[in-house]
């Protein structure tokens, strides 16, 4: 079972988003519900991809216990017992997380510890990635002598804008900017770490932030195949895009077919859907040790 849209009789709609669907529960906590759609150059499709809701929500739920000494979060948990009547938890459950409400950060925090995407794309054009100057020569899907921190501005609508150090700075302060990169390289590194024990390889990933009780807290989803870039350790060769476990068999089959990336979307043939399925389960399986991902397709 799919599940492309949500309407929870007992709660206050507050948003629809590329993925997600948000629903206030009282004045200071919200249920975010991950819904099936695929959003992939800043469009979103017609066809839902089965389960992939639920990878997100348990596979960031994992990570965010996996992560907590690193600093605040905004989980408080999966279980839905009380909120929702019952007719509408069963197609809910696993999908759905408990969160305290955050006044967010309007800043996507971008790591990235390999050449690729658009970062791949800009340093072809001018030998840097959002004002790091990095050495010549590099191919596509190298990794880079560092770890580098390339925010970006977060869009309601469109496509988000890339921003330097000092960009981020004139948005949101130098105080806060120092704080946004530290704690998104330091999750970064946590989360490449883990990944190496299960042989994939983090090339990239953004977090997102926001103020609760005067505290910065990690929130939305955290190193799921949607925000993050996942290769296979055992099949990785510089010099071309490696084999993933993320949205980027998606992006790879539309370039194929020439879209531009304007709407309307193409049709995702049925292989495709079902072979990004596979991927994200695959993902989830192997970062959680196996962990049961409750209430699937099958």
């Amino acid at each position: 079972m799919t599940l492309r849209s949500t309407s929870i009789s007992a709660l206050p709609l507050i948003g629809r988003g590329k993925v997600r669907d948000t629903y206030a529960l009282g004045d200071d906590q919200l249920l975010l519900v991950a819904t099936d759609r695929l959003s992939a150059f800043d469009v979103i499709f017609d066809e839902p991809i089965p389960d992939k809701g639920r990878v997100l929500t348990q596979l960031s739920a994992w990570w965010l216990a996996h992560l907590a000494g690193l600093g605040p979060t905004h989980y408080l948990g999966l279980d839905l017992d009380g909120l929702l009547p019952e007719a509408e938890r069963a197609e809910l459950d696993g999908r759905s997380m408990v969160v305290r409400r955050a006044e967010r950060i309007d800043a996507e925090c971008v790591v990235r510890g390999y050449l690729a995407g658009s970062g791949w794309a800009e340093y072809r054009r001018n030998g840097e990635v959002a004002g790091h100057h990095l050495p010549t020569g590099l191919r596509e899907a190298d990794a880079l002598p560092e770890p580098i921190f390339t925010p970006s501005t977060k869009a309601e609508v469109g496509h988000d804008a890339n921003l330097t150090r000092d960009g981020l700075v004139e948005l949101v302060g130098p105080d806060l900017a120092t704080d946004l990169e530290s704690r998104s390289l330091a999750l970064y590194r946590a989360g490449a770490a883990r990944a190496a024990e299960v042989g994939l390889i983090l090339a990239d990933t953004k977090f997102e932030f926001g103020w609760i009780d005067g505290q910065l807290a990690l929130i939305d989803e955290v190193l799921t195949p949607d925000s993050s870039r996942f290769w296979l350790a055992d099949s990785y060769q510089p010099g071309s895009s490696p084999p993933s476990l993320d949205k980027q068999f998606v992006r790879d089959f539309l370039d194929a077919a020439g879209w531009d990336h304007e709407p309307p979307p193409p049709s995702l043939p049925d292989d495709v859907v079902a072979g990004t399925r596979d991927r994200y389960l695959a993902a989830h399986r192997l970062l959680t040790d196996g962990a049961p991902l409750r209430g699937t397709a099958g």
